[in-house]
Parts: C-alpha cells; structure tokens; sequence
C-alpha cells in the first residue's frame, strides 16, 4: 500500500509527464465534460475503471462504492451519494451509457454472504451492514440453490448477481427506463476477473456473463 509520500511522488511524475502529454485535452476540459459513460463500480483498490479501460481525462464519469451497489429509487431521510451522482450523469451530463462492473474477490460480497457485520454498530461495522444488506434477498437465494454452502463457487455468484441486482434497482429511477425507452441510454453489466484479467459482459436476456470479445 502507498504512503502518502510515495503519492506525491507519482503526482510529481504525473505533473511532468502524462499531463504535459494531454496538456491540450485538460485544457479543453476546464470549463466543462461530457462524458458517454456513466461507471458505478466498487471501491476495491484492485479494480481501477479507468485503467481497466484505459481512458484519459474526461471519459467516463465514475461512482466507486462497497460491492458496487446502486440502492433502489426513494426520497426518505440520509444520505443519497450514488443516487445523485446517477441523477447528474443522467439528466445534467445526459450519458448514453451507465455501466455496473462488478468483480472477483468482492470483499463486500463476502461479507453480505457470510452474514460478517450483523448487528454491528454504526462505525465498527454498522454502516457496511447497512448497504450490502441490498443483496440479502439475493444472498438467500443463492444460498438456497446451493444448499446453504458458502464456497468460492457461491461467492463467484453472488458477485455476478450484485450486478444484476444493481441494474434492476437502475430502473426504479423514472430518468432511466424513460430514456431506454426513448433508446438514449444503455444500461450495462459487466464483471472483471481478478485471477485472469477479463471482462465479461452481461447478456441480460439471457441472464448469462461471456467474456468481452
């Protein structure tokens, strides 16, 4: 893990390399962006959006968050980060893209199959508890079709259906159906491969992941 000294020295390296290579796309990028793609993926340290990739300044409009959830549509109390970014790149930013990339190893994902943070208190655990408990229903099921067992093979599909998860909670937001409809915006899954490094996209009629080609 990087200290922060050991940062700074990559952002010396950046200043006097790769952003005097793009001098010209930041500066066009000063007063404005327009980004395609919307990405909500997770904040594991491993699964970069933009090195996965490889995109420059100005690309992809990016939400990283535990399991790379997107809560269901409601206007209650709290907090709502993800849902106001979505609201941004949707309606302000008009995206033809919003993208669900989850990914192997899913430190949230194992902790919503394991049951880890129950009953936790806010901050040793609580608020983690909270959000990932948006794939208890989909934990359960799981767990019933393989007979309670909690393997790597379980995990692998409660990550893939993290994914589907978030995409059906995507369209209880009126901006996104409205805009499927009207063919202005795509909605993607897709999971990324730790082990080997691939891609694999959702073919949702279909139910199924197959590597990107």
């Amino acid at each position: 893990m990087s200290g922060f000294d050991e940062l700074i020295d990559g952002y010396r390296r950046f200043r006097g390399g790769a952003y005097l290579a793009q001098k010209a796309r930041y500066d066009s990028l000063r007063s404005s962006q327009s980004p395609r793609t919307m990405i909500i993926s997770c904040s594991d340290s491993r699964v970069d959006p933009g090195m996965i990739f490889d995109v420059g300044p100005g690309e992809i409009f990016t939400v990283r968050n535990i399991a790379n959830l997107v809560p269901p549509f409601e206007i209650g109390g709290g907090r709502h980060g993800v849902s106001a970014a979505l609201e941004f790149a949707v309606t302000q930013l008009e995206v033809e893209n919003v993208v669900v990339m989850g990914h192997g190893g899913c430190g949230g994902v194992q902790a919503a199959l394991t049951s880890k943070f129950k009953g936790a208190p806010a901050g040793a655990g609580g608020f983690i508890a909270h959000w990932i408990d948006l794939l208890d229903e989909a934990r359960d099921r799981i767990l019933h079709d393989h007979g309670g067992r909690m393997d790597r093979d379980v995990e692998h599909a409660l990550e893939l259906e993290a994914v589907k998860v978030s995409l059906k909670n995507l369209r209880t937001f009126p901006c996104i159906p409205e805009r499927e409809a009207a063919g202005k915006l795509k909605l993607i899954g897709a999971y990324f491969a730790i082990r080997d490094g691939v891609l694999h996209v959702l073919d949702e009629a279909a139910g199924t992941f197959a590597p990107a080609v």
